[in-house]
């Protein structure tokens, strides 16, 4: 049986593998479908296609964005990010969502600017350059988190989130990201299904995720991530069940990040609790033609 990989990330946003290595990376595992899905640009899908011909790798063009949730948040307080999955399975992405594309990655640009700031007037003597060495066309939060680590001011890319670069930690920036609504707006205007990333990283659980999934389905919500490297088989279970009941679309994927997420492994995820087959793409794509979407 081969296998597939629909959630993965290259040097064009926060992983550490070049596009073109990750698709030799996916044939030399015999995998027969990649989906690379990086942060709000579509760079790595696009510098992925020669490789992906050249290897004979089926290569599914897939974005992850970050959004917000909507109403009021707390004073002084970054809201954690939402991530929604972004997937073109029957038609490519329009020319104006990857226009809108563009207004995501001069946000992203600001951020890291301001944060690199916050951190330099916290006594960090680290630059914007620094990261760059690190990240082509985008520099991420991971980026900025290995340049701590090499010099010294933490001991592992994890410390550096806790205590510098997490949502909560004290150099977090407020960044201008759009609302979950309309990111999920964008990408199905862009010919795309939307799919809610991890929702195991959400604060929702339980019947309040359901309340979250069923206002999410009504701003037009295709798929949920029933498979992913840190659900366990329990959350499996109940992301499947939330499928069900809400009739979306189970996707699923390792998020697999290179060297910064080093435990978790391309096509297989952590100790292989990610093995999809290639039919399970076929149904989404089944499923996702008799949509229209």
């Amino acid at each position: 049986m081969r296998f597939i990989d629909l959630h993965t990330h290259t040097d064009r946003s926060d992983g550490s593998t070049p596009p073109e290595d990750l698709v030799r990376l996916a044939a030399a595992l015999n995998l027969q479908a990649l989906a690379i899905s990086d942060h709000d640009t579509l760079a790595g899908f696009d510098a992925a296609g020669p490789a992906a011909s050249e290897c004979g790798l089926e290569l599914i063009c897939a974005v992850e964005l970050s959004t917000r949730p909507g109403g009021q948040r707390e004073e002084g307080k970054r809201q954690r990010s939402v991530h929604v999955l972004g997937y073109w399975l029957v038609s490519p992405p329009t020319a104006e969502f990857r226009q809108w594309l563009e207004g995501q990655q001069a946000s992203r640009r600001q951020r890291n600017l301001d944060l690199i700031a916050k951190l330099q007037n916290m006594g960090v003597s680290i630059a914007l350059e620094d990261a760059e060495v690190y990240g082509r066309n985008q520099v991420g939060r991971p980026h900025i988190a290995r340049v701590l680590r090499e010099k010294g001011y933490v001991s592992s890319l994890q410390e550096a989130f806790d205590i510098y670069l997490g949502d909560e930690a004290k150099a977090a920036v407020e960044r201008d990201e759009p609302t979950i609504e309309e990111g999920i707006r964008k990408i199905v205007e862009g010919g795309g299904m939307p799919s809610l990333a991890h929702p195991v990283r959400l604060p929702q659980g339980g019947a309040d995720l359901a309340v979250l999934v069923e206002q999410l389905v009504s701003a037009g919500l295709v798929g949920i991530e029933v498979f992913h490297s840190e659900h366990s088989a329990a959350d499996c279970r109940e992301y499947a069940a939330l499928a069900q009941q809400f009739d979306l679309i189970p996707t699923g994927g390792t998020d697999f990040h290179g060297d910064n997420k080093p435990g978790v492994h391309l096509g297989s995820g952590v100790d292989g609790n990610v093995r999809l087959p290639y039919s399970f793409l076929g149904q989404m794509r089944e499923l996702c033609s008799a949509r229209g979407k």
